[in-house]
Order: C-alpha cells, then structure tokens, then sequence
C-alpha cells in the first residue's frame, strides 16, 4: 500500500483528494501548508509521493520544495504538483515535480501518476534552475 502526503491549502480540495485516495487504498497523510508537510517530513513522515499544490500560504510549494531539496533524507520523496497557475507544467519542471496537473484535475491521470511515481525506483531530486 502506497503512503502519500498532501499539501494543500484549500479544506474541500484536500479533504476530497484524501477521501479518493483513502478508497482507493492509500495511506493519506494530510497538511494545510508547506511548513506543516515539512515539519511532518522532518519528525519522520516518509510517504512513497508528495501531492504538492504551489499557492499556500505560511511556506508556499516552491519554498517547500527548495527546503525538502535542501535536506538529503528528504530530495528523494517524488512531488506530484497540483496547481491553478497557468504554469502549472513550467513550475513542475522548475521544481523537479516528477510529474504536474492543473486544477481541477482528472483523478483517474493523478492515481495513474501516483501509482507510477510511488513504485518507481528512487533517485535523487534535483530541481533546474
């Protein structure tokens, strides 16, 4: 069974996307805001994907993910950005996002993705600039 953490600010989006994957067999792990996702890496939340929206508030997802970049037990958790922005594809690559979707999004893509990205084989993150 694969874990995934979510970061995400808006209640409804982040309660309905763990109430999905909770029936569809994932361990869900949820945070309103990067700092909460970070801090719960940092006491010891290692999930197989991060779902990571961009615009929150308290640590942003790009500062979230300059901060799990910056943390060797952590660059390896693979993030899944969920996002509004229109750049949504651009801000994933820039991040090192294995993959990114645009809000509203199609679920049966995102398990798709989820299931790719959790079962494949780790490799260290590093996001371009």
């Amino acid at each position: 069974m694969l874990s995934v953490l979510i970061a995400e600010d808006d209640t409804d989006i982040r309660s309905a996307l763990a109430s999905i994957l909770r029936s569809e067999g994932y361990r869900v792990v949820s945070a309103c805001d990067g700092r909460e996702a970070l801090d719960l890496l940092r006491g010891g939340l290692r999930p197989d994907v991060i779902l990571l929206d961009l615009m929150m508030p308290v640590m942003t997802g790009a500062e979230f993910r300059t901060a799990q970049l910056a943390d060797p037990a952590l660059a390896h958790i693979p993030v899944v950005v969920l996002s509004a922005d229109g750049r949504f594809r651009e801000a994933g690559r820039l991040l090192g996002a294995a993959e990114a979707f645009a809000k509203p999004f199609d679920v049966a893509a995102l398990l798709s993705t989820i299931e790719r990205v959790g079962r494949a084989p780790r490799r260290p993150a590093v996001a371009s600039a």
